[in-house]
């Protein structure tokens, strides 16, 4: 089996590895300015997408520009999220080297879509695959890849331990055998603080500032993340005011009720959640309402959160609760480094609090080990991640064969 990375190697983004110049497992961009696409050109005869999130799905509608139609397996949830993404990137940047598809593109995304459930064996290119719970978001996977001689196991993004879990969905147990592991590193060196701790600290901190008259903005990916606050929120009797995309994709993944850890939970806190319009001046009214606003985006580069934060940013008791990793150089990062964020095309300081809270749906250092300790005998390619070479080291010296392949290496197994 020979497989070429394309993309996802010592970094985080633009996922793409082709095994055998045949099946193709993700293929994702790495936002930025301007945006990275994985390298080289393919032509594949299959497509296997492990979950919806832009840096392994964003570059999907472009393997249909030309004349080639492979088909493309992935679970319900991680196809509708898909097609959510590209819509939002072909109504922010079409026709812009920021998005290299076009509507025709994704209309025919639709034509060859083909959805399977976790476990469920199908045959894609010539090699037998099934996906497994991979416990990151609905509908994530692990892909399973058998060509009956070598069985390769694609871990995607993962999240392993349903103890500290999210509450959205179940971490990963499933364990099927392989004799070569591609495994994500992304909290390759961070031990993730208990989950149930995190959650406290972030009830509290709310619970404080809505007692002192506050508005707390949270901002949160759409896809994922958001549900989880909502979840969290309607634990604690909370109440909260969503906007954004991620409105759309709460409503989508309850039509997938197998996909989530607790549909009647998602039901039960998408009642107590206030959907935001966005008219007439709704959003600025409710960000003097002394609440709980849970919008994207999740780094305040963008949508509806650079609305509220100008409205509560002068008011040291008001809160800005950052729910995700912060990227360097984004206006998030800058304002919990700083204390100031880019509003309008001008940076300016903000007095409300700026608090982070790590809610990561990804597995952490422990997570890590715990699955790679079932495939002691397997071959480890580390990827998706910005240490995976001393990850990789590290898996050596506890007597793993394991190696980070480069950007475009090609690797035999």
């Amino acid at each position: 089996m020979k497989l070429q990375f394309l993309g996802g190697t010592r970094e985080v983004g633009r996922s793409a590895i082709l095994v055998d110049d045949r099946l193709l497992l993700d293929y994702g961009m790495l936002t930025g300015n301007p945006p990275q696409f994985p390298v080289g050109s393919v032509d594949p005869e299959a497509v296997v997408v492990s979950h919806g999130h832009l840096d392994h799905v964003g570059a999907i509608p472009t393997l249909l520009s030309g004349d080639a139609r492979p088909p493309i397996h992935w679970t319900p949830p991680t196809y509708e999220l898909a097609m959510t993404l590209a819509r939002d990137t072909l109504k922010l940047h079409g026709g812009t080297y920021s998005c290299p598809f076009t509507e025709n593109d994704l209309k025919r995304v639709t034509e060859v879509a083909e959805t399977h459930g976790y476990r469920e064996t199908f045959e894609a290119a010539g090699y037998e695959v099934t996906l497994y719970n991979a416990g990151h978001i609905p509908g994530s996977a692990h892909v399973l890849v058998d060509d009956g001689e070598t069985r390769l196991l694609y871990t995607g993004d993962f999240h392993t331990d349903s103890a500290r879990g999210q509450r959205l969905v179940s971490g990963t147990t499933a364990r099927p055998e392989a004799d070569v592991v591609v495994c994500e590193s992304t909290y390759s060196d961070v031990d993730h603080e208990p989950r149930a701790e995190v959650e406290r600290r972030f009830v509290e901190s709310v619970r404080t500032t809505l007692w002192e008259g506050g508005t707390v903005v949270v901002p949160a990916f759409a896809i994922g993340r958001t549900q989880e606050l909502m979840l969290v929120c309607a634990a604690h009797d909370i109440d909260c005011y969503v906007d954004g995309m991620g409105q759309g994709v709460t409503r989508m993944l309850r039509s997938y009720p197998e996909f989530v850890r607790d549909a009647d939970a998602l039901k039960r806190a998408t009642s107590n959640a206030r959907f935001v319009t966005g008219r007439d001046g709704q959003r600025k009214r409710i960000a003097r309402k002394n609440t709980v606003v849970i919008t994207t985006s999740g780094m305040l580069s963008g949508g509806p959160a650079m609305t509220y934060i100008p409205e509560i940013r002068t008011d040291p008791v008001n809160k800005i609760a950052m729910t995700g990793y912060q990227v360097e150089g984004t206006p998030g990062r800058e304002l919990l480094d700083r204390g100031r964020c880019e509003l309008n095309g001008g940076v300016v300081p903000v007095a409300a609090q700026a608090e982070a809270y790590d809610f990561s749906a990804h597995a952490d250092a422990d997570g890590l080990r715990s699955l790679l300790d079932e495939y002691g005998g397997a071959r480890v390619l580390v990827n998706h991640g910005d240490r995976c070479e001393a990850f990789a080291a590290e898996l050596r010296d506890d007597g793993f064969e394991a190696t980070a392949p480069e950007l475009g290496e090609t690797v035999r197994v």
